[in-house]
């Protein structure tokens, strides 16, 4: 057991690092203004990094796993140290701050879609710049404007989930070994895969070995001989890391933030795995050798989450459908809840799960704000079972990324990277309908070019698919992940080129409320009241409502999609099925690819809504676009029942086939007592899961600190929140993109 005094050690240990937290947020914002993602764990850095990359084409780019490899040794080996004193590990990414690109890709003259912290507003030109130019897709490039599509899931990288167990087993040198390995038992006359592959592990190894002489640097100029016997140990496990699997509890998490800090750097990778199930082996053993206590563990997991905001998740099953809940799984809870920074767990919900554990996530959430959110096991794997997968392979995916699960180390479906608008093909079908006479503008002749639009965009996106796979690992391969996942090293393939077994390729889709309360709203005033003319309504949209604020409130007045019963729910189904079905029903053209599809609109409700002009439920040009699946705000005005009924809309949705549809919420912490307090907050959870639904990303807070903070960040920059599947601090987020959560929290929803 911890003395009195390792306690207030531990404690002052964990609050120096949750300091350090909110200065570099401070700073970040301070550098590059808001940032409207999540709160990633890399240094703010200002001072020159001496390195130039090799191009590999005469673009100046840099292309395929042989310069990449090269290039990311390179960039390793002058990479800056960083060891925080405080900390159980060392280590830390750098973002350099040049526009559009991050970590490892400013080095590599690569260039991701987003910088870390910005959305990216529009369609781009020549996308997806990680590719050479002429593999670009740029056929493609005028109907994803028409369709407002820009995130069409081409070039995306690092939406996979990694099997950690494979490098906790191996560490490092055995990686190195298992590459040499199959690079001479495959005796391919192209090496390059190999080769690349080699280069980056060359290169971590490098870049450990400088930390652990930073840290001998750092020991011998340390008064403190607590901080200095922490520098010590930090130095003599990374000594040990540079070739050695892990053994302890501590060399774990050590090597989990080595992995942290580079998938980062590579296209901002974020998925890690079910932490407390890959920690628990070594946690149990040094516990039982009396290594460790449990006041050193929260301290060690605390660290691990200052390193960076990685996906990762706690409870769940085993494939036998038992329980995995344990200590460790309390402890990452415990940890997130003294460390109070951004984190983003997930815990698990299933039927026979350790309700205590789901109390006591909802307690701190209560106490915090925010906290872990909910992944939903029935919908999930039942949903993924549907593709042909017994169950059992289903409860071994991981919730790994913002809105996504996946099964570790063998599933390749680039998740939350291809999200199509729902709006544009109503506008356009609207203009279409126009152009015919008095007596062929129908609803069902609406309802039906709406559909024929919205096909076509969904097949231009599945040929983008078959681009993306038959191209992806010649420009930007999974250099990263491949060593974590069963197959691409035994293979020399890319994961994304045959490396593992499983690809089913994630769709989501951005706006459902909007199209569904302006279907009702044309249905309603237009076609049977006929209180507005087709030519009223288009002259309406075309004038943003100008002079007809009457028309427009007319139109917003109609019921809308969660109330229960109402025209809109009907098309909010109808829209739903219709995207299930043009998504699922047919694979890729030439690929033969099965499509996986979801509802979720990440932060891109704000970006999406920007380039739209008015719609018919009332909506502005350029306002928001509803949120997921999730009913408009204030959808149930001064109903008591909003919570249910916006379960119960968001389940009526669900896509079905194993990715999400996600409910968001947001109580006020002062209301939850008259709820019925965590207990009936847990039994809400458990309901939605027996609906089916598929996550739930919460926040319990004050509805009068979210509004001060609105108004003036300074007043609470503390204030931490659940946006969407990432948790951020709330002043780190913009004024624009924090308006939608403060009009829900508003709204009781």
């Amino acid at each position: 057991m911890p003395t009195t005094t390792e306690e207030t050690r531990y404690h002052e240990r964990i609050e120096a690092l949750r300091a350090t937290k909110k200065e570099h947020t401070e700073r970040k914002v301070a550098m590059f203004g808001h940032f409207d993602t999540d709160d990633h764990g890399y240094i703010p850095w200002q001072e020159p990094i001496p390195f130039e990359a090799t191009p590999t084409h005469r673009s100046g780019g840099c292309y395929g796993m042989e310069g990449i490899g090269e290039n990311f040794r390179r960039w390793l080996e002058i990479h800056p140290v960083y060891i925080h004193p405080a900390s159980a590990i060392a280590g830390a990414w750098i973002y350099k701050g040049v526009p559009g690109v991050a970590g490892f890709d400013v080095a590599a003259g690569m260039g991701s879609p987003d910088t870390p912290g910005k959305t990216q507003k529009k369609p781009a030109e020549n996308y997806p710049k990680n590719w050479k130019p002429e593999d670009r897709p740029k056929h493609l490039y005028e109907i994803h404007k028409t369709y407002n599509t820009y995130a069409p899931g081409i070039g995306n990288a690092n939406h996979i989930g990694p099997d950690m167990t494979i490098g906790l087993r191996l560490g490092w040198g055995g990686l190195l070994e298992k590459v040499r390995y199959y690079r001479a038992l495959n005796n391919s006359p192209d090496t390059t895969f190999h080769d690349g592959e080699e280069n980056l592990i060359l290169g971590v190894q490098a870049w450990i070995k400088r930390h652990v002489d930073h840290a001998r640097e750092m020991a011998k100029l340390e008064d403190d001989p607590e901080v200095r016997d922490n520098l010590v140990n930090i130095a003599e496990i990374n000594e040990y890391l540079i070739d050695g699997a892990p053994r302890s509890f501590r060399e774990a998490v050590q090597f989990i933030a080595w992995f942290q800090c580079i998938d980062r750097m590579w296209a901002l990778g974020g998925a890690l795995g079910r932490l407390d199930e890959l920690l628990r082996p070594y946690y149990e053993n040094d516990i039982a050798n009396g290594r460790e206590n449990d006041e050193s563990i929260i301290w060690q997991i605390a660290s691990l989450f200052f390193n960076d905001c990685h996906y990762s998740q706690i409870g769940g099953q085993a494939p036998d459908g038992h329980d995995l809940t344990s200590p460790m799984s309390f402890l990452i809870l415990e940890a997130m809840h003294r460390i109070k920074i951004p984190t983003n767990i997930a815990l698990r919900v299933h039927d026979g799960m350790d309700q205590e554990l789901l109390r006591r996530a909802l307690e701190y959430m209560v106490e915090d704000g925010t906290g872990v959110d909910f992944a939903l096991s029935k919908g999930l794997d039942e949903g993924f079972a549907r593709n042909g997968f017994p169950i059992g392979l289903a409860r071994m995916r991981a919730k790994v990324g913002c809105n996504w699960t996946a099964l570790p180390g063998v599933e390749y479906a680039i998740q939350d990277g291809t999200r199509l608008c729902l709006v544009t093909p109503l506008l356009i079908a609207i203009r279409e309908t126009m152009e015919l006479s008095e007596g062929g503008r129908t609803i069902d002749e609406l309802r039906d070019r709406y559909a024929h639009h919205l096909g076509v965009i969904v097949a231009a996106v599945k040929e983008g698919k078959d681009i993306h796979m038959e191209r992806h690992a010649a420009n930007y391969p999974e250099i990263v992940l491949n060593l974590f996942c069963h197959g691409p090293i035994e293979r020399g393939l890319d994961a994304s080129a045959g490396g593992v077994d499983i690809v089913d390729l994630a769709f989501d889709a951005i706006g459902l409320a909007t199209v569904a309360d302006s279907f009702a709203a044309i249905e309603q005033r237009v076609i049977k009241e006929k209180s507005l003319s087709w030519d009223e309504l288009a002259r309406c949209l075309a004038s943003n409502f100008e002079g007809s604020d009457h028309v427009r409130l007319k139109l917003a007045s109609v019921p809308k999609y969660g109330t229960g019963g109402t025209a809109a729910d009907r098309w909010a189904v109808w829209i739903a099925d219709l995207w299930t079905h043009l998504v699922r029903d047919t694979p890729t053209e030439r690929g033969g690819f099965i499509c996986v599809p979801g509802l979720f609109s990440h932060g891109g409700t704000k970006s999406y809504g920007e380039r739209l002009p008015a719609t018919p439920n009332g909506r502005r040009a350029g306002e928001p676009v509803s949120h997921s699946a999730d009913p408009d705000p204030g959808f149930l005005p001064g109903g008591g029942v909003a919570l249910t009924a916006k379960a119960n809309a968001v389940a009526s949705t669900q896509s079905g086939w194993g990715n999400t549809t996600p409910l968001q919420v947001e109580l006020d912490a002062s209301l939850v007592a008259g709820l019925g307090g965590v207990d009936a907050v847990a039994a809400f959870i458990m309901a939605h899961n027996r609906q089916a639904g598929t996550l739930i990303n919460m926040n319990i807070i004050s509805k009068q600190q979210v509004l001060e903070a609105h108004e003036d960040p300074a007043t609470h920059p503390d204030l931490m929140i659940r946006v969407t599947g990432y948790s951020a601090y709330f002043n780190s987020l913009s004024r624009e993109y924090r308006q939608p959560i403060v009009d829900r929290i508003i709204a009781g929803e």
